[in-house]
């Protein structure tokens, strides 16, 4: 699995230090350490299994320990020093931030994976000698260089990283031109992955200006391309072969019924208006739970969409009171033609004795900057609204940290992981599949990686990074206590094997294997 040796907890996401563009050279040496690999005595000791019986005759070699396993004990002692904690079959392993970043030894970043390589290639040496004394017939053998692949394209992605980070552009140019050769669009989990971080570190190197100049050219935002057709198209793949979104979406619906129990007006408010999907699926769902439901039903049932995409949201809304009205529910819809950041509380227009619910899928972290300040206002503008329910879904991942070569690795294990997800549910050759990862997942992966400022817009952050925030902005979390329900959800879903759902601090994550995807919580005012 190629995300399984990209763990790496070196950071600490919580401090939100605004830095103007490209980090320079000082500023990646002294953020970004690798600690040392075990030594290479120790992984011989632990790689190569006894040669010859008591008889003093010699025997084929039989592997004591698979490339995979090995990879990752060596990935994890590169990074997190006996920081990770073990992982389960029940619980969603995370990495653990510390706050190391005040005792970093200052070496440059260079001379660490200067020595990261030459440990490789030795364990890489003991590899090859061990497959030629084992023979042709060496069992994973195809299987095993898969792997060694997956590793050098990490080595080469890192040093391209830390070279754009250094605005070294020459020697970048240089390993950009072996990525390409290597990061196959249609290749490997790890290689379709590696190719969207070609992308955005291409980007960034042609925004990056001449040394002696500070930060990154500024970088230009196509609001028509955000809203193509192919992304949209790729959108509703997500939707359809991914469970992030209709995890959100389930979670939210259930969140929503529990709060709007015996009222007779009841005021969603969607903030994004659940991406704009078509058809409004996540509505049509709380629509017909609502006519179904034991007792009356509701006498109105009010949804306003926010957003820019008025025209879209517009037909969604008339879509959704003529399939209310089939079904006997007084449904009305509205549009606020806004931005989060320029929403404003009269924007929201409420009514006396109505329960008002806010749904907010894969929205807020578009609103996080560097100084707080824009998500604050938003939060505190919703406070005022004094919902029953505030349900927030968010990526849960560390996107957003002051530092470029942070916010690098810590994506590509997240997105590792999903594409790994995609390998495992579509055939290779899929057109779906290539879509997906394409016009979705390469578009955010490319805004982490070459954008900075108010154009960097997927900030993502972890679920206790959003606790913090969210008791600040004067919130309570609402435990969400649906576990037993989102397993049964997630088994009836023709998704793969190896999607998980676990519950923690009251939060519900999905994650694929040991990696959180996505998280949602629940707030009260």
């Amino acid at each position: 699995m190629a995300y399984s040796f990209l763990a790496h907890p070196l950071y600490d996401n919580e401090q939100n230090v605004q830095l103007s563009g490209l980090d320079s050279s000082s500023a990646a040496i002294s953020c970004y350490s690798f600690p040392q690999l075990q030594n290479v005595n120790d992984v011989a000791s632990t790689w190569i299994p006894t040669l010859s019986d008591e008889t003093g005759s010699y025997k084929r070699l039989k592997r004591t320990t698979s490339m995979g396993e090995f990879l990752e004990s060596t990935y994890n002692s590169l990074y997190s020093k006996g920081s990770m904690g073990s992982k389960s079959s029940s619980t969603i392993s995370r990495t653990i931030s510390t706050s190391s970043l005040n005792s970093l030894p200052g070496l440059h970043i260079r001379d660490h994976i200067k020595t990261y390589t030459q440990r490789y290639l030795a364990a890489e040496g003991v590899e090859e000698a061990t497959s030629a004394i084992a023979g042709p017939d060496f069992n994973g053998e195809t299987r095993e260089d898969g792997v060694a692949d997956g590793m050098r394209l990490v080595q080469l992605l890192i040093s391209c990283a830390e070279a754009v980070a250094c605005r070294d552009k020459t020697h970048a140019s240089v390993l950009l031109a072996e990525l390409r050769a290597n990061a196959l669009v249609f290749g490997s989990s790890f290689q379709r992955v590696a190719s969207c971080f070609v992308q955005g570190l291409t980007d960034r190197l042609a925004l990056v200006q001449p040394l002696g100049t500070v930060g990154l050219t500024a970088a230009t935002m196509n609001i028509m391309d955000i809203a193509s057709e192919k992304k949209e198209e790729a959108l509703r793949l997500v939707y359809e072969v991914c469970p992030h979104i209709q995890f959100g979406h389930f979670v939210a619906n259930l969140s929503i019924l529990e709060a709007f129990e015996g009222e007779k007006f009841v005021h969603v408010v969607d903030l994004g208006m659940s991406l704009g999907l078509p058809h409004g699926q996540q509505w049509r769902h709380l629509i017909s739970s609502l006519a179904n439901r034991t007792g009356q039903p509701p006498r109105c049932v009010r949804i306003t969409g926010v957003g820019l995409c008025i025209e879209q949201y517009q037909i969604i809304g008339d879509e959704l009171e003529a399939y209310a009205g089939s079904l006997g529910i007084n449904l009305e819809f509205s549009v606020v033609e806004s931005s989060l950041e320029n929403l404003r509380p009269e924007d929201i227009k409420l009514r006396k004795n109505e329960v008002v619910a806010i749904n907010s899928i894969l929205q807020l972290h578009c609103v996080v900057k560097e100084s707080r300040g824009a998500l604050n206002a938003v939060l505190q503008i919703i406070h005022e609204l004094s919902p029953k329910v505030l349900v927030l879904v968010e990526q849960d991942s560390s996107h957003n940290g002051p530092f470029f070569l942070g916010r690098f690795m810590e994506a590509l294990h997240y997105y590792s992981a999903i594409f790994d997800s995609l390998d495992a549910m579509l055939p290779k050759y899929d057109t779906r599949r290539a879509k997906i990862e394409q016009f979705y997942f390469a578009e955010e992966i490319k805004n982490i990686v070459s954008c900075e400022g108010p154009a960097r817009m997927e900030r993502h952050e972890r679920v206790d990074q959003w606790r913090r925030r969210m008791s600040r902005a004067g919130f309570q979390p609402a435990p969400i206590k649906m576990i037993a329900r989102a397993k049964e959800w997630l088994g009836k879903l023709e998704f793969c094997e190896g999607y998980t759902i676990v519950e923690e601090k009251g939060c519900l994550v999905l994650g694929w294997k040991s990696k959180p995807i996505v998280a949602a919580s629940c707030w009260k005012c």
